[in-house]
């Protein structure tokens, strides 16, 4: 597989906290990401996943839940498919987010409806129709801002929601080929609570929602780049590699956040002694400290 290609970091510039110029910065942030959103190398995925993971993190973390990334990351490849657990459904719908199939707004009722645990009743209908519309449209944090505030306004005991949506509503603005999960782990609670005053024109919530977007974007932006060096190390170690298993678990490895050393076509023993060679090449990450239970990716 080849190398994922590399994009110039966001500039230092737009990393500015500056609310009077917050709608430039967040497009200055955006453009440096939008190469990487459009980017169809498989190290995509595992961007989005694990951008999923992060904001997720942040969102039990406000709704004061103890789960950390790791914890959160546990309840997902540990369930043995059951029930990951509260915080494991928050990371459930954020990784839907990443997903292709999140642009889809013919889906969202059943998906926003599974993702959130809500009825499709005529608020969850408003919300959706409202974000049909304005993901059709032109422009992006006008139409971000606004589906934020229509949802805080129709269905306020659902925070999450409006976040996933700003967010989907923005690729497809974008034409992004999937998602970005950007805005969840950057915006207060309080913030978001005063979103609906956006809709008696005031401009305070898209000033706030735009600089948030320019921390995600500068912030997923570093992200990748972290990823793509440590995908460079991966690839470069594949020849040094004898297991059976190893095609297999490269290409896990580079578009997937974490996987278990589990038997594929090797055995257990085998499969742990790869995981151990990649780690020792610096190629691999062990992401638990666990002696037992480990997880590993890049």
């Amino acid at each position: 597989m080849p190398p994922p290609p590399r994009f110039p970091p966001c500039p230092g510039w737009a990393r500015a906290s500056t609310p009077s110029e917050a709608a430039f910065l967040a497009g200055a942030a955006l453009c440096a990401l939008s190469p990487i959103a459009r980017n169809q190398h498989p190290l995509g995925e595992l961007w989005r996943q694990r951008l999923a993971l992060m904001n997720a993190a942040a969102l039990a973390r406000q709704a004061g839940r103890t789960e950390d990334e790791a914890a959160l990351r546990d309840a997902w490849y540990l369930r043995n498919g059951n029930d990951p657990g509260p915080g494991g459904r928050i990371l459930a719908a954020w990784r839907v987010l990443s997903a292709r199939a999140a642009l889809s707004c013919e889906n969202w009722p059943q998906m926003l409806s599974a993702a959130f645990e809500l009825r499709q009743d005529a608020a969850l209908e408003a919300v959706v129709a409202r974000a049909t519309k304005l993901a059709q449209g032109e422009g992006t944090f006008a139409a971000a801002a606004e589906i934020a505030a229509v949802s805080m306004k129709l269905g306020p005991d659902c925070e999450p929601l409006a976040l996933w949506l700003a967010d989907a509503v923005l690729a497809q603005r974008l034409k992004w080929p999937a998602p970005v999960p950007l805005i969840a782990k950057e915006i207060r609670r309080a913030d978001l609570r005063s979103a609906p005053r956006h809709l008696e024109s005031d401009d305070a919530w898209l000033t706030t929602l735009s600089l948030a977007y320019a921390r995600a974007a500068a912030s997923a932006c570093d992200l990748y780049g972290e990823l793509a060096r440590r995908a460079a190390i991966l690839i470069t170690a594949a020849p040094k590699l004898r297991s059976k298993d190893a095609d297999r678990t490269l290409a896990i490895l580079l578009s997937e956040d974490a996987q278990p050393a589990v038997a594929g076509k090797a055995s257990d023993r085998s499969s742990r002694r790869l995981f151990e060679r990649l780690v020792a090449l610096g190629a691999a990450r062990e992401l638990t400290g666990r002696p037992t239970f480990r997880l590993y990716g890049l």
